[in-house]
């Protein structure tokens, strides 16, 4: 299906090992888009994954910390997560994202782990 409506589409955890971000996800052969929401007070515990990852900052705020460089980010902004590089965000206030990875054939974002 080619067109999609964010209030029509499910609203799962999106990772829940490391992160209580919640929202719809489109996911395509090579591309994954969501649209996160991330409580304030919640964090996104230090991980990494195979994946490279944009997250645009649309609501609130939050501390992120990719690699060795720490920013806040608020909206209008954006973080660029490099591919297995480790990175954390702590949400300063209530935060909404649209987050964008490559698709990793075998990689399942929402369990953090590989398919077989």
């Amino acid at each position: 299906m080619p067109f999609y409506k964010w209030n029509e589409l499910g609203g799962d955890v999106i990772t829940p090992s490391y992160s209580k971000g919640k929202g719809p996800t489109i996911k395509g052969e090579k591309i994954e888009l969501a649209l996160i929401s991330y409580p304030a007070g919640t964090e996104a515990k230090p991980h990494a994954h195979p994946n490279e990852q944009f997250q645009v900052l649309i609501k609130g705020k939050a501390r992120y910390r990719v690699g060795e460089e720490e920013k806040v980010l608020g909206p209008g902004e954006v973080a660029l997560i490099p591919a297995n590089t480790e990175h954390e965000i702590e949400i300063l206030e209530d935060l909404e994202v649209i987050n964008v990875k490559d698709v990793v054939p075998g990689w399942s974002v929402k369990h953090a782990t590989w398919e077989t």
